[in-house]
């Protein structure tokens, strides 16, 4: 039986760079949360720690499943690895910069301000966006034509790093949601060059945890979901798997596998649902009934898809016993 470690080891030794990446993030998850505990300063209502935090979670969480996925076999394994080394720098710079701009009490994102630290790290942060998006685009494109493992899991792979490199685009939409000032934790007013809240500002009230707007769309919410979809479709291609002993019509990989594009369309929708959402200025926690709408057609959508899976799928027969007289 296979321990941890026996699995970790390879990805150590095969993917050092994004382990390292994770390794050094695991331990900002650490740093952030004393901070959080023993550093009163807030920025826009919420701990300067909070920022460095999520984003070393996210990190640690997407470095991980690409070590694991770049050590499957599969064909320009030389290019996908410095592809990976590319993420992890690139990672390691920007959420680096985040940190550092946490511990001095500022914005890291959109700040403006000219002074030399903040100056040099913008440029190394837009820098490192931008291979943080190349890296994971060219590697996307590298395995489209490949199988990697069972056909569920390809197509979850694939599916989830198309959908990812989406929801990174996404970010680049809070350029275009204009200007706005607020005061960072040192009590100065801070210039910023763009908004991820739409028809609000950012120091607006937001959820508990997540920090969303409740008074305006919020792009991070979009481009969280779409970050994460090659984490869920692995995780339902994990759960159709330990299904199909006791489905029956699961049992088949094919019908496993329609099954896995139909949730992966389903999400499609779900990341396109809520850019709309957001792009309307219109809060997660208050949908108009438009929206409510959409998001019932798209439920409806998909439960549809797996039900036609399941209606034209071939179900094993159980093996006739012999009637003993």
């Amino acid at each position: 039986m296979d321990t941890l470690g026996s699995q970790v080891r390879p990805l150590l030794t095969r993917q050092r760079p994004l382990m390292v990446m994770v390794a050094a993030m695991l331990v900002l998850v650490l740093v952030c949360a004393v901070g959080m505990a023993v550093d009163d300063r807030t920025l826009l209502g919420v701990s300067v720690w909070v920022k460095p935090f999520k984003f070393a979670i996210a990190f640690a969480l997407y470095g991980a499943t690409l070590a694991w996925l770049l050590n499957l076999p599969h064909r320009g394994s030389r290019w996908t690895r410095a592809l990976a080394t590319v993420f992890a720098v690139a990672g390691l710079a920007d959420v680096g910069f985040i940190a550092v701009q946490a511990a001095r009490g500022t914005f890291s994102h959109f700040n403006k301000s000219d002074d030399l630290v903040n100056s040099v790290g913008q440029t190394i942060f837009m820098y490192g966006v931008l291979g943080l998006f190349a890296a994971n685009l060219a590697i996307a494109v590298i395995l489209l034509r490949q199988r990697l493992l069972d056909r569920p899991t390809t197509r979850a792979i694939k599916a989830g790093l198309w959908l990812a490199l989406a929801g990174m685009a996404i970010a680049y939409l809070v350029g275009f949601q204009g200007d706005q000032s607020a005061r960072d934790a040192n009590g100065r007013m801070v210039e910023l060059g763009a908004r991820h809240t739409v028809g609000a500002t950012d120091d607006r009230p937001g959820m508990p945890v997540t920090n969303w707007s409740t008074t305006g769309g919020d792009l991070r919410i979009p481009h969280f979901v779409g970050l994460h979809a090659l984490q869920v479709l692995l995780l339902a291609a994990v759960v159709l798997a330990a299904l199909a002993p006791r489905v029956a019509w699961l049992r088949e990989e094919g019908a496993r596998a329609a099954v896995m594009g139909v949730l992966a369309g389903g999400y499609a929708g779900l990341l396109a649902l809520l850019s709309w959402q957001a792009l309307r200025g219109q809060p997660l926690t208050e949908p108009d009934l438009l929206t409510v709408v959409a998001a019932g057609g798209l439920i409806a959508a998909t439960a549809l898809g797996v039900y036609a899976v399941q209606s034209g799928s071939q179900v094993p027969q159980e093996p006739v016993r012999a009637v003993q007289e």
